[in-house]
């Protein structure tokens, strides 16, 4: 009776480790990873690079993840791209809490992650500052190569746990390296072009 007490309160993480439960967690870890349903929050010129990820060029859907999800109560994972403005932070919050649990965010593009080149009272600086955020995809925008890598670095966290560790210390995001060609160097360029 007292291993059904401590999966009810605590879910899988409370069964002590043995031959059993080992391989259980394993599993669950992995088909986490595997059905992950995105809801979007495209707000930017990033969620134009989102929706090339989308297509069939890039085939999301070997990933399991073909079906972006228009209600937030069908979507585990969402996809933040774009800057928010503080108007628009409330409905992000709201949308975040009617998402099945446990649910994932990745932040897409510079502005979403710290306000980008929009550095003023109306867009919010770091969408951490209203849900917790896993995994940042940095770029202005981000291509589908990097999202991509987003995407199997969050499959790659949520099987082996690191995630549900880090949210337990604390700990924020993992921020994956950027793979479509831009580098550092052009980005401030090209904003210090734009002022």
């Amino acid at each position: 009776m007292g291993v059904i007490r401590e999966v009810q309160d605590h879910g899988i993480e409370g069964l002590d480790h043995n031959v059993l439960t080992a391989p259980l967690e394993k599993l669950v870890n992995w088909s986490r990873a595997r059905s992950l349903w995105p809801a979007t929050f495209g707000l930017a010129c990033c969620a134009i690079e989102m929706m090339a990820t989308g297509g069939s060029h890039y085939d999301m859907a070997r990933l399991g993840m073909e079906v972006f999800r228009a209600s937030p109560r069908q979507a585990d994972v969402m996809i933040v791209a774009g800057r928010v403005s503080q108007k628009m932070a409330p409905v992000l919050r709201q949308i975040y809490d009617q998402m099945a649990e446990p649910k994932w965010v990745i932040s897409m593009g510079v502005c979403a992650s710290s306000g980008g080149m929009f550095n003023n009272y109306a867009i919010v600086q770091g969408v951490d500052q209203v849900v917790p955020v896993d995994v940042y995809a940095p770029g202005c925008p981000p291509g589908p190569e990097t999202l991509l890598h987003a995407i199997n670095t969050l499959h790659q966290s949520i099987e082996n746990g690191e995630l549900l560790r880090r949210r337990k210390a604390g700990g924020g995001g993992i921020t994956v390296e950027q793979l479509d060609g831009q580098g550092a160097s052009e980005l401030v360029t090209i904003g210090r072009r734009a002022r």
